[in-house]
């Protein structure tokens, strides 16, 4: 039961990658710039986890469903893979909301409403 958190993560992770290839919306169009993104965002919120760590604000929670795994002293495997659903997640959204805005726009100047 140990690793259900990370599975599911992981599934997740896989769920926003499949709707990003099915609309070519971050990696599938972009996929140098979106690497960069992902590990610059990965890597920003990491240091914000260290810093929350050292600093005795963020501890590890106890759960039945969390792997136990550690990859420093209060920071589960898990954390990283969260954090890359996160930034994944937060980009094909707008991306995304980006792409049917736009589609909004060019429609409305099409039928003369964007005067």
């Amino acid at each position: 039961m140990g690793a259900i958190y990370l599975t599911a993560l992981l599934l997740s992770l896989g769920c926003m990658l499949l709707l990003d290839w099915r609309f070519r919306l971050f990696f599938w169009r972009d996929a140098v710039t979106a690497g960069v993104v992902t590990a610059v965002g990965v890597v920003f919120f990491l240091l914000w986890d260290v810093a929350g760590i050292t600093s005795g604000i963020f501890f590890r929670g106890e759960g039945v469903i969390a792997s136990g795994i550690l990859l420093a002293p209060e920071l589960p495997i898990e954390e990283p893979v969260f954090l890359a659903f996160l930034v994944v997640c937060t980009m094909v959204l707008y991306t995304g909301a980006a792409r049917l805005l736009e589609r909004r726009r060019a429609r409305s100047v099409e039928t003369g409403g964007g005067r």
